[in-house]
């Protein structure tokens, strides 16, 4: 796909008479490109951040080539990634509030199928009454699951725009909205420890 396809593709995903079938499966498909154009970009990033440090071991007849190619590290693909991470964040903030209703149309199989998610991760979320887009997409990563079962890490790029979109929501949100993660009790907080028992 290139990115005249991606952009066609996009205009075809916004139109009235599109289906909400077709409109999600063509954000999914172009989450997927503007993923894999950000993944090359990374790719790259990384042999370049590999050369500069076997240059490093050669200082200092070598410290301004590497430092010239960290640098080219760093400027390379930024504009692209900037782009990508703004389209992300914006189709993250639909599935996140399902502003198009895509559960509502397409029901919880539907979405389902769209998704790709594997029969088993399918009736476990339905016996325990998943009925949220954002759920099935970013909680519990239903997106393509035969092909990650097992891992300890989500992905997919539709799990990738609500993480852009989650990730933009902390950032932004004003001081003191956000419960303390690091609070006793919370996430990474210290866990409270069990009340002594009285005999």
């Amino acid at each position: 796909m290139t990115p005249t396809q991606a952009v066609t593709l996009m205009k075809i995903g916004t139109k009235p008479t599109t289906t909400h079938q077709t409109s999600l499966t063509i954000i999914r498909r172009a989450a997927r490109y503007f993923c894999e154009i950000a993944d090359a970009i990374h790719d790259e990033r990384r042999m370049m951040r590999r050369g500069a440090a076997v240059l490093r071991r050669f200082e200092p007849f070598t410290k301004q080539q590497a430092d010239a190619l960290e640098q080219q590290a760093k400027d390379y693909g930024a504009d692209t990634l900037a782009t990508i991470r703004n389209v992300l964040l914006d189709l993250g903030q639909s599935l996140l509030h399902d502003g198009d209703g895509y559960l509502a149309a397409l029901g919880f199989d539907g979405v389902c199928d769209v998704l790709n998610a594997n029969t088993v991760e399918r009736e476990q979320a339905r016996l325990e009454g998943v009925d949220d887009l954002s759920d099935l997409i970013f909680v519990r990563n239903l997106e393509d699951s035969a092909s990650h079962r097992g891992e300890d890490f989500k992905r997919g790029p539709l799990f990738e725009a609500c993480l852009e979109a989650m990730g933009h929501f902390i950032r932004t949100a004003p001081k003191g909205t956000l419960p303390d993660p690091f609070a006793p009790g919370e996430v990474f907080g210290p866990k409270r420890s069990p009340k002594l028992q009285l005999v």
